[in-house]
């Protein structure tokens, strides 16, 4: 059974005209003031957020760590974009009146129940499957998806239809009929 939502929402073809402006305005900028084009991306920051976390505990193994010599454990602008991510997400979905609190959303409890410790493990394992395959890849589904097609880079188009197809065959596992 569905159920109809109101969705009072941006519209997604004003949203992506908007992030595809950013996409230019970020290769613009860092070109400008950086001397090389860096493109739109999340998954680096996530590691580098790791980095950042490891440094604390144990600052020794980061600096013989071979991936953060070549990446530099740093808050740059894509950290502090994704930062930006969040906050703007949060504002949007606070002026459109569509935030709210919820443990387990409707559509996840008519399929697995309210259990909110079985979303949380689920989600956590989801975000560990999509950073190893984000890795894999060498870059995310922004970073393919975005950049990478402005580029035209045909590792981006390969990229982008195991994303698109894996999420068709997950969401045909996880929401099919009962």
């Amino acid at each position: 059974m569905h159920r109809k939502t109101q969705d009072n929402g941006w519209s997604p073809y004003l949203a992506g005209a908007l992030v595809g402006l950013l996409a230019l305005l970020s290769v613009y900028a860092t070109t400008q003031w950086m001397g090389k084009s860096n493109y739109l991306g999340a998954s680096t920051t996530f590691v580098r957020a790791a980095g950042l976390l490891e440094q604390v505990v144990y600052p020794e193994r980061v600096t013989a760590n071979a991936y953060f010599t070549k990446e530099k454990v740093r808050v740059d602008w894509q950290f502090m974009l994704i930062i930006g991510i969040f906050i703007g997400a949060l504002i949007s979905s606070k002026t459109d009146k569509s935030f709210k609190l919820e443990s387990v959303p409707p559509t996840w409890e008519e399929r697995f129940g309210p259990s909110t410790g079985k979303r949380a493990v689920s989600a956590f394992l989801g975000g560990i499957v999509a950073m190893i395959g984000a890795r894999m890849a060498d870059g995310c589904p922004s970073g393919h998806g975005m950049s990478g097609m402005m580029q035209l880079s045909v590792s981006s188009f390969v990229a982008l239809a195991m994303f698109f197809g894996t999420g068709v065959l997950v969401a045909g596992l996880v929401y099919r009929r009962k």
